[in-house]
């Protein structure tokens, strides 16, 4: 039994047919369409390599069905520069030498991105790490990545005021 569902990945609409409605978002993402940014770490929702904007809403990809989002809007690591300029977060991440290894990186930077979207941090770096708290990956680079997350909410708020005034 063949299920059909669309999905809008990164912006751009895709109609596809799945022979198992098992398979999960996350290898849909990596082994359909090729989108291999997103990355399988624990396969359990535990680290947070596979994290990804569902409808805005981050979410582990390894634990979720990809026919349970029949319809979604999914950003990924792909999907987050827009017209060659980095996102925010991402040029954050540079400024702060955020990169780790590289393997844990881009569920970061989406959970960054998540994180900022929900609002919920402010500039508190103790509640930058519990929002982040879903990520795992403590290595050398994750005091730059909550001071990228700092760095990040302060560009983002200041463009959010220039548009308000324009």
């Amino acid at each position: 039994m063949t299920l059909s569902i669309s999905l809008t990945v990164n912006g751009v609409r895709q109609d596809l047919d799945l022979e198992d409605p098992r398979v999960t978002l996350l290898d849909l993402l990596r082994e359909r369409l090729i989108l291999t940014g997103t990355k399988k770490g624990c396969d359990r929702g535990q680290c947070g390599a596979c994290t990804v904007l569902v409808d805005g809403r981050r979410i582990n990809s390894c634990l979720a069905l990809a026919v349970s989002h029949d319809g979604a809007e999914i950003l990924t690591i792909e999907g987050l520069a827009t017209g060659g300029r980095l996102d925010p977060v991402q040029t954050a991440f540079i400024e702060h030498d955020g990169f780790q290894c590289g393997f844990c990186t881009p569920g970061q930077i989406m959970s960054a991105v998540g994180l900022l979207r929900e609002d919920e941090t402010g500039d508190d770096p103790e509640r930058i790490r519990e929002g982040m708290s879903g990520n795992l990956c403590r290595c050398g680079a994750y005091a730059g990545i909550a001071e990228a997350v700092q760095t990040a909410r302060q560009f983002l708020d200041a463009d959010e005021t220039e548009r308000r005034t324009a």
